[in-house]
């Protein structure tokens, strides 16, 4: 896919011309190759209706390939006053499909966004991206409609944490809170060198459904209160490590999960057994 444009220069004279290198502190690394930020458009479905999000977009390489992949609407959410002024060339290439908002990412809820059905498709910047994700999730335990779907790149060990099964080493409260509300599965792995500058590791596109309803009940609170204190102490038996819940024999006796149990090893329905337990405790 060419990054070609009526009117838009390519990508690298852009850069090039704002000065735009990568800045550490913001988490930022570039993607160039058209025909993989082409793919991660392709990959988020059809964009023609509703709102695109776009996060961190630096200068615009995936904005571009989701734009001319037919994308009704694109809101890009960038911080970076340098980028928001580039981003300036796409708008106008793109009448009326593109708004640039210079803003944190991680004070912008999605429902103020645009209207739906909204897809969110980004590079996420490395150093927000576990926040942004948590935040998205607590928006989709309130409201599963706010988002339709969300294909985003993380550094690969958070994309496995977020598709890790009981009884692994990846496995943990971002497995949980993150399959509990959405399906979830890895898309495809990207090479360090796709990046400017590369990145340290290999990243991977991670595509998130959010259900209809989670996949089981249980009071989002309670189920984060229950997989914080059990993963805090991970090593450690529910009967040590749900100690800061109150009486840990009682709560594991009346969710029914073996006292000697290690977080790991519990399934995510257990856990939110264990979370109505302690909801069903804390509510007077």
């Amino acid at each position: 896919m060419s990054d070609a444009a009526p009117g838009l220069p390519p990508l690298r004279d852009v850069i090039a011309r704002h000065g735009l290198s990568a800045r550490r502190s913001l988490g930022q690394h570039f993607l160039f190759d058209m025909n993989l930020t082409g793919r991660i458009a392709r990959a988020a479905g059809p964009l023609d209706s509703g709102t695109t999000v776009e996060i961190g977009p630096g200068p615009g390489g995936l904005t571009r390939a989701l734009l001319l992949a037919g994308a009704h609407r694109v809101i890009a959410v960038e911080r970076d006053a340098r980028c928001v002024e580039a981003l300036a060339e796409l708008s106008a290439a793109f009448p009326g499909r593109l708004t640039v908002r210079a803003e944190d990412a991680l004070n912008q809820p999605l429902a103020k966004l645009g209207d739906p059905p909204r897809r969110v498709v980004a590079n996420l910047p490395y150093n927000i991206s576990t926040q942004l994700l948590v935040n998205w999730l607590l928006e989709v335990a309130e409201d599963p409609s706010v988002a339709e779907n969300f294909t985003l790149m993380f550094q690969r060990e958070v994309a496995e944490r977020l598709v890790a099964k009981p009884s692994s080493k990846d496995y943990g409260r971002l497995s949980i809170f993150t399959q509990w509300l959405c399906s979830a599965r890895i898309l495809f792995h990207v090479p360090r060198e796709a990046f400017t500058p590369p990145p340290k590791v290999v990243s991977s596109v991670v595509q998130l459904v959010p259900r209809a309803a989670p996949l089981y009940p249980a009071d989002s609170a309670a189920l984060q209160q229950v997989t914080a204190a059990a993963f805090g102490q991970r090593r450690k038996m529910l009967r040590q490590s749900l100690k800061t819940l109150g009486d840990p024999l009682a709560l594991l006796e009346e969710a029914g999960v073996s006292e000697t149990a290690r977080p790991e090893d519990l399934s995510i329905a257990e856990f939110c057994t264990l979370a109505r337990a302690l909801q069903g405790r804390q509510t007077p």
